[in-house]
């Protein structure tokens, strides 16, 4: 059986749930934000990743989440040419802060997972005039 997860608090005006898909979106879009990364993955196709759009935010994030805690496994791509260890990091830093001021949920882990390296697309030198 394939039960969603999601936070439940329970406070004097009622309850509070928080599903496992916002917890995803928050990731992917704090994700997103970090300098060196080209986008989410959706996986190998073909032995290629498969670079995702902004309108799947929660898709190439695996969200885990408990009564109080967290867990996420990204599935990104990297900017070619950068420190893939220094964007994960930041990656995973910028993700534990979003998730935990927005939510309130205990970030446990925070797993990166590199699929692939994006290479900005080429452009035309339009700058080279002839005189």
């Amino acid at each position: 059986m394939d039960k969603k997860l999601e936070k439940v608090e329970h406070n004097d005006a009622g309850l509070i749930r928080i599903a496992d898909e916002v917890v995803g979106i928050i990731a992917g879009m704090a994700a997103t934000e970090v300098p060196g990364v080209a986008g989410m993955s959706g996986g190998l196709v073909g032995g290629i990743a498969e670079m995702l759009g902004k309108r799947n935010l929660s898709k190439g994030v695996k969200v885990e989440v408990g009564e109080r805690e967290a867990a996420v496994d990204l599935f990104i791509i990297a900017e070619y040419g950068v420190r893939i260890p220094d964007v994960a990091l930041q990656v995973q830093e910028n993700v534990k802060k979003a998730i935990e001021s927005m939510t309130g949920l205990d970030v446990v882990e925070v797993n990166i997972h590199v699929q692939g390296v994006g290479f900005a697309p080429e452009t035309k030198d339009e700058d080279v005039r002839v005189r």
